[in-house]
């Protein structure tokens, strides 16, 4: 499969909103007009993708201006999300690619770190895959050889995801041979995630597969969030990019966790 152009008139609006998000997020608040000014676009375009924005929970909107909504909200929009890190990701996902052989099982969490493991997969089938991500459900449809569970449950526009207790049950009947998972924040014992019903989800997807791998940018190292996940020792691998200091690779496997680096 042909990977999906990110200069595309579809993908281009969303690009550029994750950028004006997190143009804001720097400034604290900033005008129409800065904007405008910022990114070489019309005030009507500003106005629009500042509605959206704000209808994802993102930004919140005043006479005059605009400024973000906390940073645990901004960070879990998927939009993004998808436009942060994504040399990492990749890189990641190369690497957790090696783990698979065809006719595995296959579960993929809500995060873009496993999306972007779906581009690599078309030359490993016969695959089962299972997720509750919409573009990764998505993306899969246009694949050979894979018998796709699509996991149902609450649908999140924030998320672009399917979640509550309806998928936790649905993800709680299968048992796979894999899991690919990521999370918002990783201390040196510890994964966290800054969503309740997110982590309602993962945690019903480790108690749901025989191997455990967490897929964790450098970014996210040395940060919590309000809600604890599991123990990095749960995870039978933590897999994290090659920018990631080297003391606190050692750190993590000081604890306990077994670390994979990969390589950019």
């Amino acid at each position: 499969m042909n990977e999906i152009d990110t200069d595309t008139e579809l993908s281009r609006p969303a690009r550029r909103q994750a950028e004006i998000a997190a143009y804001v997020v720097q400034h604290g608040s900033v005008s129409a007009n800065d904007l405008v000014e910022a990114f070489g676009v019309s005030v009507m375009t500003v106005h629009r993708d500042l509605d959206e924005l704000e209808r994802q929970g993102v930004v919140r909107k005043f006479r005059g201006g605009v400024t973000a909504q906390p940073t645990s909200v901004f960070e879990s929009n998927v939009a993004y999300r998808l436009n942060t890190a994504q040399s990492e990701k990749t890189a990641i996902a190369r690497h957790a690619r090696t783990k698979i052989e065809p006719g595995m099982s296959v579960m993929l969490d809500d995060s873009t770190s496993a999306l972007a493991l779906v581009d690599l997969l078309e030359d490993i089938t016969p695959l089962t895959v299972a997720t509750n991500f919409l573009p990764a459900i998505t993306r899969l449809t246009q694949l050979r050889d894979v018998t796709l569970l699509a996991l149902g449950g609450i649908y999140s526009a924030t998320h672009d995801s399917f979640g509550g207790l309806p998928c936790a049950e649905a993800v709680g009947a299968l048992h796979t041979d894999l899991l690919f998972c990521s999370v918002s924040a990783v201390s040196p014992t510890h994964a966290f995630h800054q969503e309740q019903e997110i982590v309602l989800v993962k945690q019903a997807m480790l108690r749901s597969a025989r191997t455990k791998v967490l897929l964790v940018d450098h970014g996210k190292l040395q940060r919590t969030a309000l809600h604890r996940l599991a123990p990095l020792t749960d995870f039978d691998v933590v897999v994290v990019d090659e920018k990631t200091p080297e003391d606190l690779v050692r750190g993590l496997r000081d604890q306990g966790a077994t670390v994979e680096v990969a390589p950019l």
